[in-house]
């Protein structure tokens, strides 16, 4: 028996996070005109209203074949004309998606659109007009910045997730990173000074905040940047040593999955960031390694698929307000995913060649999965099916699965460019564009709540506020109020003064007695602050001992206790790894009879299909019998109505045949009789003319009837007749009446020598009659007895 092939194991399907209410919102399709550049070309696309645009064909193409004018108009979430500002852009497209990423949600946003059509402009901005990357970090940070961590607080794990430690580690990593050749990507310094090629772009005016921020949470923002290239994905941050001797190509990364199931990149370096300009530098810098290229076109067109990624991760303070929480389950970290899609055209508009139209056929190839997996969506959500989304045919649908499967908010800006030469390109892109804004997808869920009491910061904050103000004031440690002061200390701020201890006379009595007076009761008090210290000290020590004692006997108790809680939990350790071993018993038993189950439903297709086809074949067998019987019968009855007809025409040709034979034989014997039994005479009389003139009318006899016989059907269908009936017929010449004519002197002279010999010769005359055959020429009138000629059936 053979084996069944090996399966992979079936991994466990992950548990849904529950949504809003299962709440779905639709893609968001933006739609931005760029101005026409000469302004003075001829336009194809017209803004109708602010949800609405209308494209028409070019001057040599505005008809169809009825020869009417074409005009088709397609709605978008909103329509930004030719001139829609970077802001007006940004507040109603990416704003949300930066307030989402604060309060602990994702979002994706895509540019889509032709070459040309001013997607990475409208990404990026120009110098003095900053886009939708510039202006959504400078939000982020405006609205974190008073409640920003130290560097090092959180530390990507390389796994999709961040750990968290204290300010002392935090501290120390700095100071080793510090130490560490630059093998590390490290974080800008924001105090150097900016490079113009992109200073003007982040000069921000607008300062815009994200409201309701946490305040008593801290955060730490972490930039990458990757490009789709060839679909392969290559980490433009990543810091490869120079080699000039042999260069090494950049390594491209895969993809892999968390334990929440969220797709990522392994490997991808992420450069923590404290401002806007340390952000948009490091932005800078990867794009200057981005893949560009002059096509017939664009200059600079985009030969990759840019993405940049903000990932903030918060976590909340301590109860004290003071520290951030150390365990790691009250991390959040949310992402907002900036992508700039390569230009969808035709390569026979771009004149590519070589690399160029092998880049140019990957970027649709990955842009058309990016539609089929759109659609597959629609598709299952309009009519219930439960079709395969294709995202693993591309590393750009790969990457992005979650964000369509209920990670976060979907935005899309398409671009589009009203010169005539890219009609047929922007049908495509808007068609591609009000397909898209029919995919839902579901609302991300909210950011649990830690539970403790909000305010803690600004407690913490004006605590220390005040403590720095009273150390300020008393110069000095803290001290108490006098209503807090113990009799001790009462007891030594009442010491008498002492008096001055200058003598100037000799004879001076009173200064002496007065300084020994101060000092006796100097002593006095002394001697009372001793015994209240024994006293303080016996009560201390008994109340120490006393504590000891409740001391040790609540620590008996707690021993005795825990010793308790510990077989107790030994208890439910053992019950855990009992259950835990019966678990894998258990998931091994459904390995295999899922294995089995999958074999056994494949044995099962099988065998459907072979009964299908069985039967299918036999039911061909069954209407080629039917058909074969029915042409069979149709050819019996044609076949037996043929043959009845021919029997029945040979059987009156047979009995037409023997009635002939039998009447030739009739009058061949009638006239043998007449010879025999002719008169014998000497010399024959001559028959006169006149009786020669006399017509002969010999009365012809009755035929007999036909010889009776066997009918037999034949091997051809056919019939034949066999007779069983033999006539022989015999004739005697009685002696000297019958003679034979003679017809010359010699046979008169044989005739009288014996009568032996004329016997014979009778004989031989009769059955030479009697043998005569039909149609034969040795009889007179015998040729109209020929077979007749077989009629047709």
């Amino acid at each position: 028996m053979m084996k069944p092939a090996r399966t992979k194991t079936p991994r466990r399907t992950p548990l849904k996070k529950s949504s809003n209410s299962n709440l779905k919102d639709p893609v968001g399709v933006y739609c931005r005109v760029r101005p026409l550049s000469p302004p003075d070309q001829e336009c194809c696309i017209e803004v109708i209203n602010e949800t609405t645009v209308q494209l028409h064909p070019p001057d040599g193409t505005r008809v169809n074949r009825n020869g009417e004018y074409k005009e088709t108009q397609y709605s978008f979430k909103r329509v930004f004309g030719v001139q829609v500002t970077q802001k007006e852009l940004f507040d109603v497209v990416a704003k949300p998606l930066v307030e989402d990423l604060v309060h602990g949600k994702n979002g994706i946003l895509f540019t889509y659109g032709v070459t040309g059509s001013g997607k990475t402009h409208t990404m990026t901005g120009s110098p003095g007009d900053g886009g939708l990357l510039p202006r959504s970090l400078d939000m982020i940070f405006n609205s974190i910045g008073p409640f920003q961590a130290k560097r090092f607080v959180f530390r990507p794990d390389d796994r999709n997730g961040m750990d968290v430690q204290n300010e002392v580690d935090a501290l120390l990593e700095r100071q080793r990173r510090e130490a560490q050749p630059v093998v590390i990507p490290k974080t800008p310094n924001s105090r150097q000074k900016l490079d113009p090629e992109f200073a003007d772009m982040i000069n921000v005016l607008d300062h815009c905040k994200v409201d309701e921020v946490d305040e008593d949470s801290v955060y730490s923002v972490f930039v990458s940047y990757i490009e789709i290239y060839n679909n392969y994905i290559y980490d433009l941050l990543e810091e490869v040593p120079f080699d000039p001797i042999k260069p090494k190509p950049p390594q491209s990364k895969i993809l892999r999955e968390d334990q929440n199931h969220n797709m990522y990149i392994a490997g991808c370096t992420e450069v923590e960031v404290k401002s806007t300009e340390e952000a948009f530098e490091v932005f800078w810098k990867g794009q200057k390694k981005r893949r560009i290229a002059n096509t017939q076109l664009n200059r600079e067109s985009s030969r990759s698929h840019s993405v940049f990624n903000i990932k903030l991760a918060q976590a909340p303070l301590d109860a004290d307000g003071d520290n951030v929480m150390q365990e790691r389950e009250q991390v959040t970290t949310s992402q907002l995913s900036l992508v700039d899609l390569a230009g969808s055209e035709r390569t026979n508009r771009t004149k590519a060649e070589g690399n160029r139209l092998r880049e140019a056929g990957n970027i649709n190839q990955s842009l058309m999965t990016l539609r089929t997996c759109l659609e597959v969506l629609r598709e299952n959500q309009l009519y219930g099916t439960m079709k395969m989304v294709p995202y693993r045919d591309s590393k750009l649908t790969h990457l992005f699965k979650n964000y369509f499967d209920g990670e976060g908010k979907v935005r899309m800006i398409v671009c589009v460019n009203p010169k005539a030469d890219d009609h047929e390109e922007s049908l495509q892109v808007m068609r591609f564009a009000e397909m898209t804004q029919e995919v839902e997808v579901a609302r991300p869920i909210d950011k649990p709540i830690c539970g403790l009491t909000p305010g803690r910061r600004f407690r913490n904050v004006a605590f220390k506020e005040e403590l720095s103000r009273r150390l300020e004031e008393r110069g000095g440690p803290l001290c108490l109020d006098s209503d807090d002061q113990s009799v001790t200390e009462m007891l030594i701020q009442s010491f008498p003064p002492l008096p001055s201890c200058e003598l100037l006379d000799v004879n001076d009595e009173e200064t002496l007695p007065r300084i020994i007076a101060v000092l006796e009761q100097r002593l006095r008090v002394r001697q009372m602050l001793s015994e209240e210290f024994r006293k303080n000290a016996a009560n201390f020590k008994a109340s120490l001992q006393d504590f000891d004692g409740t001391s040790a006997a609540k620590e008996n108790l707690t021993q005795v206790r825990l010793n308790e809680k510990e077989k107790v939990i030994a208890s439910i350790k053992s019950e855990c790894e009992r259950l835990e071993k019966k678990n894998k018993t258990l998931e091994y038993k459904i390995e295999i009879l899922e294995k089995t189950t999958a074999i056994y439903e494949e044995d099962k297709r099988s065998l459907q299909q072979e009964l299908e086809s069985r039967n299918q074949k036999l039911q061909r067998q069954l209407s080629d019998k039917r058909r074969l019987e029915q042409r069979l019968q149709g050819m019996m009855t044609d076949a037996s109505m043929k043959w009845e007809k021919e029997c029945e025409r040979r059987v009156a040709a047979t009995q037409l045949e023997m009635q002939n034979k039998l009447w030739v034989k009739d009058e061949k014997l009638k006239q043998l009789k007449a010879i025999v039994t002719e008169p014998k005479s000497d010399k024959p009389e001559r028959p006169t003319r006149q009786k020669d003139r006399e017509p002969k009318t010999t009365p012809r006899s009755v035929s007999p009837s036909p010889v009776p016989g066997d009918v037999y059907r034949t091997r051809g269908g056919g019939q034949s007749v066999q007779f069983t009936e033999i006539e022989t017929l015999k004739q005697e010449s009685p002696t000297g009446s019958n003679r034979k004519r003679r017809s010359s002197p010699s046979a008169q002279a044989q005739q009288e020598d014996t009568t032996e010999s004329e016997w014979t010769d009778v004989e031989t005359r009769c059955s030479v009659a009697v043998e005569m055959r039909a149609g034969s020429n040795l009889g007179p009138g015998y040729q109209h007895h020929a077979v007749p000629k077989r009629r047709k059936p």
